[in-house]
């Protein structure tokens, strides 16, 4: 019986988790996969708090290269987090021929392209299917479950805290920094919370996806980033009313003129499958052209499932290494031409615009003259109950589909001819 040894690098919240289910289930996993996968050793600068997990003593250490080194050791798992150490681990792993698995987004949307690559020349594999969506498996259909389909666009709700604040913005009518405020003091949100309400660990999300989807990586500073900080609940009303839920979304799609990546609050309809996706729970909705649309649901983060996505990434290495293959040469799948990204300012898509109209005539006539002017087509327009300062009227209008540079131009010119009393404020419609 083949034994596969295995180093955590990292000993937090989801190394204790991965620990837990190396140890727990190492009879299930010889059941399924005919192979001994032991824990061999754990590195962590703290070795000495307690995790909720029993280990043996001597499987500890403080040196992540040491544990790397280990002769015994077949598998790095890297869990550190960051781009610093963790990005050394994974190149010294990878030069000493062990194949890594890493929940690393952040790592891998900003030096994907030069780990994948050293992991390629040196015939190891690197896996990564808890880096988008915790324990849901996106990154697995992508790379062999949709394997044959182009990909024509990808939806995802990707942050657990932004859907949780999102969520109850909508259904207790509360502002957002009180739910803000609350997810933090029940651990869904971080005491920093800027990389998940700006929307840069959605970003980094998308920007694996748009990898494996289309065979490029963008840089993260070429794609429109917008979260959900300050969001008025006058817009989560609005767009109740109107029949929509504000979900932060990335979309990733392919177009005539190239590939759309970009993450932004945006006005899901009802209707849609996205729009049930509540709390700290994540989707991705995945269009190919074989198999249309797949939607793939569960917890985005957390202990356990995140854990659950890690091991499983360990039991395929593990059959590789037996079976002496590399499974995904190629992590990055090569294509015959280069994919261009499409600049944000020429994306095409639906908007929710909000303004607070100055209450004196002529106001709408020379808002609806400017939007015509820059080519933007009204689908509807709706005067709403509002609390905008006295001699104001809160308006809404939904246009049809205007290209991003449109819209800000016109809403420029708007807020120029002084006819609204605050900053407009527009989020895009899904219409895909």
């Amino acid at each position: 019986m083949k034994k596969v040894g295995v180093a955590i690098v990292g000993f937090g919240t989801v190394g204790a988790g991965v620990a837990e289910i190396l140890q727990k289930n190492r009879g299930l996993l010889l059941a399924r996969t005919g192979l001994d996968i032991s824990l061999v050793r754990i590195a962590d600068l703290d070795i000495t708090t307690d995790r909720g997990v029993a280990v043996d003593p001597s499987i500890l250490c403080t040196d992540a290269f040491a544990a790397v080194a280990d002769p015994a050791v077949d598998i790095v798992v890297e869990l550190i987090g960051g781009t610093g150490i963790a990005k050394k681990v994974i190149l010294a792993a990878i030069q000493a021929g062990k194949a890594v698995v890493t929940a690393n987004k952040k790592l891998l949307a900003e030096y994907g392209a030069e780990i994948f690559g050293q992991a390629a020349e040196k015939g190891v594999d690197i896996y990564f299917g808890a880096s988008v969506g915790g324990g849901i498996p996106v990154i697995r259909v992508l790379r062999e479950g949709l394997v044959g389909n182009a990909i024509q666009s990808i939806h995802g709700i990707l942050n657990g805290t932004c859907n949780y604040i999102l969520t109850r913005m909508e259904n207790e009518g509360l502002p957002f920094d009180e739910v803000l405020a609350d997810a933090q003091r029940l651990g869904y949100a971080e005491a920093d919370p800027s990389l998940d309400i700006d929307g840069f660990d959605t970003a980094h999300k998308a920007l694996i996806l748009a990898a494996l989807s289309y065979g490029v990586q963008f840089p993260l500073d070429s794609i429109l980033v917008e979260g959900i900080r300050g969001l008025d609940g006058r817009d989560v009303r609005y767009a109740a009313e109107l029949g929509y839920k504000i979900k932060l979304l990335a979309t990733v799609a392919r177009e005539e003129s190239g590939v759309k990546v970009f993450v932004a609050p945006t006005l899901v309809p009802k209707a849609h499958m996205l729009a049930s996706v509540s709390g700290v729970f994540n989707a991705a909705m995945i269009r190919s052209d074989m198999a249309d649309d797949t939607l793939y649901y569960g917890r985005g983060a957390g202990r356990r499932p995140t854990a659950s996505t890690v091991v499983g990434d360990i039991a395929d290495i593990a059959r590789n290494l037996a079976a002496g293959e590399v499974r995904h040469k190629n992590v990055i799948p090569k294509t015959g031409e280069p994919t261009p990204l499409m600049a944000a300012s020429d994306m095409r898509n639906a908007f929710y615009i909000r303004l607070a109209v100055d209450d004196r005539p002529g106001s709408l006539g020379r808002i609806t003259t400017a939007l015509g002017g820059h080519g933007v087509s009204i689908a509807a327009a709706l005067q709403k109950q509002g609390d905008e300062k006295p001699g104001a009227v809160p308006v809404v209008v939904l246009t049809h589909l205007a290209r991003e540079a449109d819209i800000r131009e016109a809403l420029d010119e708007i807020r120029a001819s002084g006819v609204v009393t605050e900053t407009p404020v527009f989020y895009r419609i899904l219409k895909d």
